[in-house]
């Protein structure tokens, strides 16, 4: 079957907008907490079978309790310890009913808060710091017009410093630099460390499993522009590597979620 291309839905950026970029010795973690005020924050992570190391996690975010008004874990039909685990190390644990997947676990944790900024955390990272939430918020708490944060960061892998995330090098930027202008500057777009208002999220429906990131980046960069869009120096992320033959589903999703904002007109899946 031939794919056809109708007129692409182009973001139509006009000047080199691209997204805020902040270092590590740009981060104050006083000026947030004084900046964050009032303000709520929710922390999502979803989790399946991610028992070994969700416990880490959370007490890297508790770490700085002051910042976290709401901290959910979202049990995506975990067979393993996962939902006693993050209750012991507490998280209010959510359960949903449906088809599972991380971007329905995310749907899901947009739907068990109400914090005006969500944070959303990856469970099987095994170095999270207590730096994290405070980082990703910064941008939201500087600058009003700042509705989404990705974490960017080096990614070894096995026992290379560099290397990991080979989906987000060989299927997510490229495809951004090629069909949507400013969006390449993205370092780590498949990042599962993102924290956006939820006025944000309110207008943009979450796309389903593995391509929820780059839609996410796609459909918030549309209705705000990519000046909207920011992402800060979370340092070296570890976390489990999958297997090669894994990540083709994953790069399937991904490619699938961007081809289709494009208005390529793409086979159904199977």
């Amino acid at each position: 079957m031939r794919l056809s291309v109708a007129t692409p839905n182009l973001l139509r950026v006009s000047s080199p907008d691209v997204p805020w970029t902040l270092s590590r010795d740009e981060f104050s973690l006083e000026r947030v907490l004084t900046l964050k005020a009032a303000t709520t924050v929710a922390v999502v992570v979803p989790a399946r079978n991610e028992s070994a190391t969700v416990g880490a996690v959370l007490d890297a975010v508790l770490a700085h309790r002051e910042l976290v008004d709401e901290l959910v874990v979202v049990n995506d039909d975990s067979v393993d310890d996962t939902s006693t685990v993050a209750d012991h190390h507490g998280a209010r644990v959510v359960r949903f009913e449906g088809p599972s997947g991380k971007g329905e676990a995310m749907r899901a944790g947009l739907a068990a808060t109400s914090s005006e900024l969500v944070v959303f955390l990856d469970a099987d990272v095994v170095n999270t710091t207590s730096e994290f939430v405070a980082r990703l918020i910064q941008p939201l708490l500087e600058r009003s017009e700042t509705q989404l944060v990705k974490g960017y960061y080096e990614r070894p892998l096995h026992n290379m410093p560099t290397g990991g995330g080979r989906v987000n090098e060989l299927a997510a930027r490229p495809i951004l630099s090629l069909l949507y202008p400013g969006l390449g500057e993205i370092r780590q777009p498949l990042a599962g460390e993102t924290a956006g208002r939820r006025s944000a999220f309110d207008v943009i429906t979450l796309e389903k499993a593995y391509g929820v990131e780059i839609a996410l980046l796609i459909d918030i960069a549309r209705q705000f522009g990519v000046r909207s869009l920011a992402q800060v120096d979370l340092g070296v992320r570890r976390h489990r590597n999958r297997p090669l033959e894994e990540l083709r589903p994953m790069s399937m999703d991904v490619l699938r979620a961007a081809l289709k904002r494009y208005s390529v007109h793409l086979p159904p899946q199977a």
